[in-house]
């Protein structure tokens, strides 16, 4: 006889219950998605992030997105007043490639819920919304350097020796990266210098406000996501797992930096990839050395402070593109393949969603091996998933819970024209 695992119905919002009270007084919520184009991952988040910020007191969401565009989103949601047109007109600022990870309808629908929210509570008591990736080397250069021209202090000199030393590269990071490799003549004492001096001059400020200290530490996050860029991409052209290390420990770091920022009771929300929020140890990640921010945090807070929740789908659509940089599209997700997770639990459950909790699946033997769980990233070709999108997992190990949606359909991108310069494509995955 097929093992049935426990489950728990999950049609709308108010079945998130369980898993609120699994959640408990944990410090650290992971949000995890099997791809960035799909409609229902975000919702549900959305949904969950809601309860988390009325019920138990969240006071951020930090997300797999550059630093500069959701600092722009963030400063404008704290705002009295909707200074920016409309959601949907902010959200023009994700103009990397890939633009519809936040640059879409479902976002768009949190942005307008966090400002109305926002506009209710003191300054100190406002919701954030904060990027923790490393991709935006030139964009952080550029707000470093308006930053220091408005100071007019010590870290002037340093933040244009830095300048200067990318502008060669034209913006491209691939560039700079080839340059690297061959020629071994980088900016990384650049960049050091620049975050030591901003340091210096920030140390002497003493802010008073959330929103004063956020500007303090704005200036400084730029710095430091120049250092951790310039060393992720000279880090890429090696292989291996160390551009992939170099992108998880920035994000970890970025996060305990915005915790510490909102004080020790601080709590955050986190919205990434299940590649990085499921604890890596339970997958073949170790293989090559790679860690995750899952697995950091867990390190650093405790278990009983991170909860993790997975998200997967059997079957139905999806936003993504063909290689690095294609236009997105709409693509088909095929049924998942026999023996993988997506597949068992539609069996079990003929085609119906379900929450699924660790702590009751855990003594099931069954559930202590590696089981093929999907991951599609914004590079995806239905017709190869097989042999490249199934990520062996100890589910119950990986993660606290799991939401299990049948079939899904593809989210609704925002009309954004995507900048030329863009972080090469380490990984045919790209998550």
């Amino acid at each position: 006889m097929k093992t049935l695992f426990p489950t728990h119905p999950l049609h709308a919002a108010p079945d998130l219950e369980p898993l609120l009270e699994n959640i408990g007084d944990a410090r650290l919520v992971l949000l995890g998605e099997a791809s960035h184009g799909t409609h229902e991952y975000y919702t549900w988040r959305t949904a969950l992030s809601k309860r988390l910020i009325k019920e138990k007191g969240f006071q951020f969401i930090a997300v797999e997105g550059d630093w500069p565009d959701c600092f722009k989103v963030n400063a404008a949601i704290k705002q009295d007043q909707v200074t920016y047109g409309s959601a949907s007109r902010l959200l023009q600022t994700f103009n990397r490639w890939p633009t519809w990870m936040w640059g879409n309808w479902e976002i768009s629908a949190l942005v307008d819920w966090l400002h109305q929210r926002n506009q209710k509570q003191p300054p100190e008591q406002r919701i954030g919304f904060y990027g923790l990736d490393v991709y935006s080397l030139w964009d952080s250069l550029q707000e470093i350097m308006r930053y220091v021209e408005k100071q007019g202090d010590g870290a002037v000199e340093a933040a244009h020796r830095a300048f200067r030393c990318f502008e060669p590269f034209g913006n491209d990071p691939q560039e700079y990266a080839e340059s690297v490799a061959y020629v071994r003549q980088d900016c990384e004492d650049e960049v050091t210098e620049m975050l030591q001096a901003l340091r210096r001059q920030i140390a002497a400020q003493a802010p008073d406000g959330l929103l004063a200290r956020e500007q303090k530490f704005n200036a400084e996050q730029n710095a430091l996501v120049a250092v951790n860029a310039e060393r992720y991409y000279r880090a890429m052209l090696q292989g291996g797992s160390a551009s992939w290390n170099v992108r998880d420990e920035h994000m970890m770091e970025t996060l305990t930096r915005l915790l510490d920022l909102h004080g020790p009771d601080s709590k955050a929300i986190i919205w990434e990839h299940n590649t990085h929020i499921g604890d890596a140890r339970y997958t073949d990640m170790p293989r090559d050395g790679s860690v995750n921010v899952g697995q950091l945090a867990r390190e650093k807070y405790g278990r009983d402070k991170v909860f993790a929740v997975g998200f997967g789908s059997y079957q139905g659509s999806v936003v993504a593109g063909k290689k690095w940089g294609a236009t997105p599209e709409k693509m088909p997700v095929p049924e998942a393949p026999a023996g993988s997770w997506e597949n068992i639990l539609h069996q079990q459950l003929h085609g119906e969603n379900a929450l699924l909790l660790s702590k009751e699946l855990s003594p099931l033997p069954i559930l202590q091996q590696p089981i093929g769980h999907r991951a599609i990233g914004v590079v995806y070709r239905p017709q190869f998933e097989r042999f490249g999108n199934y990520v062996p997992s100890i589910l119950p190990e990986r993660y606290d819970a799991f939401l299990f949606l049948d079939k899904t359909k593809a989210l609704h991108p925002l009309p954004i024209h995507a900048d030329e310069h863009m972080p090469p494509d380490m990984y045919p995955w790209v998550y």
